[in-house]
């Protein structure tokens, strides 16, 4: 793997957490009109469609082992990681959510371990969990520490964690490249949006046309399903395949950080001392994450 192209992941990367960290201000304007599977399920759908228009052609067939693999990507990406952490949110406080959620790095260096090959974990990958890790529960807290425990909401967002752990193995297992990105990403929004539908029988829906074309609601759908879903599954998922499960991982720390630094500058909520404490320490976690230690196992890489 060339320097240029790790440097190109790593920019992908941070692109494509600076938009995951500013969907909640338009899920958090959708949900005065919508329930939360139907802003899942319509953001998924419009994200479908782009995929097609980009590239509209079928992938051939590659065996029952690889339609397996894209079924679980699907699964556990798009399906259960969404479902398992709007639910959360009915159970239990945001910040809770956020804090446990925020162990998917730490969940994806142990399946990574046991499931790649070549992407261990070391002690500077736990250092930088720990640094980044109390930065984001000061970013959750924001000046008011309360984290009361909830079992269901807060085993269902460890469950969202996980599956995102699983999500990103299996992408490397796929092994996805950038002839087949588009492709690859739309089988795997297909599995995810069929694995949907049965939710959409158990859970509130309400697909009101009249109030989707209101501008500000079909703004905010566009963003959420061009933006948030198409496009930044494609860039997470060659990220994935460049930096590996495991390095990529690490950039979900920055989400609280742009989601608060949003919050701040979107919908004038209070930045803290605290909030920018944690801020520092979640950056700081990255960066030392982040960093390549040159070894030499039969020679420098």
């Amino acid at each position: 793997m060339s320097s240029r192209q790790r440097t190109l992941g790593h920019a992908a990367a941070l692109m494509t957490i600076l938009i995951w960290g500013t969907t909640f201000v338009s899920t958090k304007v959708l949900l005065r009109d919508f329930t939360p599977v139907t802003v899942l399920f319509t953001r998924f759908v419009i994200g479908y469609a782009f995929l097609w228009c980009l590239r509209p052609r079928l992938l051939p067939p590659a065996g029952w082992k690889k339609e397996l693999l894209f079924a679980g990507a699907g699964l556990t990406g798009v399906t259960l990681y969404f479902l398992l952490e709007n639910i959360a949110l009915t159970y239990t406080f945001a910040s809770n959510v956020g804090i446990i959620v925020a162990v998917v790095p730490f969940f994806t260096a142990l399946l990574a371990h046991f499931l790649l090959k070549g992407e261990g974990f070391s002690r500077r990958f736990f250092l930088g969990f720990a640094a980044a890790f109390t930065g984001i529960f000061l970013i959750m807290a924001n000046g008011a520490f309360v984290l009361e425990l909830n079992p269901v909401g807060d085993v269902l967002a460890l469950g969202a964690a996980f599956v995102w752990a699983v999500y990103s193995i299996l992408m490397k297992k796929i092994g996805v490249n950038t002839s087949n990105m588009v492709i690859c990403t739309r089988r795997i929004f297909f599995y995810g949006i069929v694995l949907m539908i049965p939710a959409l029988f158990v859970l509130p829906v309400n697909l009101d046309w009249h109030l989707m074309v209101k501008p500000v609601n079909a703004l905010n759908l566009l963003y959420l399903g061009l933006f948030a879903s198409a496009l930044c599954f494609l860039s997470w998922n060659r990220v994935v395949e460049i930096l590996g499960a495991v390095k990529s991982s690490v950039y979900i720390y920055m989400v609280p950080v742009v989601a608060v630094v949003a919050s701040a500058i979107i919908l004038g909520e209070r930045l803290t001392w605290i909030s920018l404490t944690g801020i520092l320490l979640t950056l700081c976690g990255v960066m030392i994450s982040e960093y390549r230690n040159k070894t030499r196992k039969n020679g420098t890489r």
